[in-house]
């Protein structure tokens, strides 16, 4: 296990290494003048324009640009915006709102997800295992944006049950309906594939040779079935977690949550570029850290399966 946790790890370097070089690429050579717009209606003046094409490089390669990033990035400086803010302390105030949200999401996923997809794919063809496929159909065709604002329309506009927007202080009871918005594709696929590898295992020669030895079914089912079941929905939540934090935008705008979403929307409508590759940056390291958990757990989940 020691030898196959430092291959991976060696391995997150070079891939960590391009996706930042990737990002930084992209959003640093899109066309265009980096300070329109950043002094008001009138043109920067130049010994403005002069610090900050010192401060970020611009005159030099994309080659130097990175290099000099990444050397500031691994002394925790993620630079500044172009008005002097420390892109370090927007990631710090509005990191915590979106992993909230994000974490409450997971949640949400997981239990009704995985709870549905056990049910279904214990009983199928029944009258819940269609209700459940129907259910789960119909959220992912419908777009996150309209599910959220019909929920908000319903329950806090309409009926009252919520508050339309979530307040500063993010209580867990204000994020269940935003983190249900965020997590419903999700939640829809995941109970599909536990349903999907239910139905299968069920009929895998352990869990006959299980039940034939007398074993109860409360145990067949939750320490042999569930188990092995289990492999390809902790992939999916795994990587999920990135996702939502990534894909978090429109469900922060329309709840009104200031977490990275709306963070990067903001940096792309003033053109703030740093922000933009800081705050996706820290985006790729959680990718990169719940896939390599996700293989970690595999071993947990199946004995079979040994890293050498």
């Amino acid at each position: 296990m020691g030898r196959y946790l430092l291959r991976r790890l060696l391995q997150l370097v070079p891939v960590f290494i391009g996706t930042t070089f990737l990002i930084y690429w992209l959003v640093w050579s899109v066309p265009g003048d980096p300070f329109a717009g950043k002094c008001g209606d009138r043109g920067c003046p130049p010994n403005y324009r002069a610090m900050m094409t010192e401060k970020y490089h611009l005159d030099d390669s994309i080659w130097v640009q990175y290099a000099s990033y990444m050397k500031n990035l691994f002394q925790g400086d993620f630079g500044i915006t172009f008005g002097g803010r420390e892109i370090s302390d927007i990631i710090a105030t509005s990191y915590p709102n979106t992993l909230k949200l994000a974490v409450v999401a997971l949640a949400i996923e997981a239990i009704i997800g995985l709870g549905a997809g056990v049910l279904t794919g214990l009983r199928r063809n029944g009258f819940l295992d269609n209700l459940v496929l129907i259910s789960t159909l119909f959220l992912i065709a419908l777009p996150v944006f309209v599910i959220g604002f019909v929920l908000q329309w319903l329950l806090g506009v309409k009926w009252g049950i919520i508050t339309p927007t979530v307040s500063n202080e993010m209580r867990f009871s204000e994020l269940i309906v935003p983190g249900f918005v965020l997590g419903s594709a999700s939640m829809a696929y995941i109970a599909r594939v536990a349903r999907t590898s239910i139905a299968e295992n069920r009929r895998a020669d352990y869990v006959r040779t299980a039940i034939a030895k007398g074993l109860p079914m409360r145990r067949v089912v939750g320490v042999h079935l569930l188990r092995n079941s289990l492999i390809p929905v902790v992939t999916l939540l795994g990587t999920d977690l990135g996702a939502l934090m990534g894909g978090a935008i429109i469900t922060e705008g329309i709840f009104g949550i200031n977490g990275i979403g709306r963070q990067v929307l903001r940096a792309i409508v003033t053109k703030e570029s740093a922000t933009v590759v800081g705050i996706v940056v820290v985006l790729v390291v959680v990718y990169l850290v719940m896939n390599l958990l996700v293989d970690l757990l595999y071993a947990a989940l199946d004995p079979r399966i040994r890293y050498e």
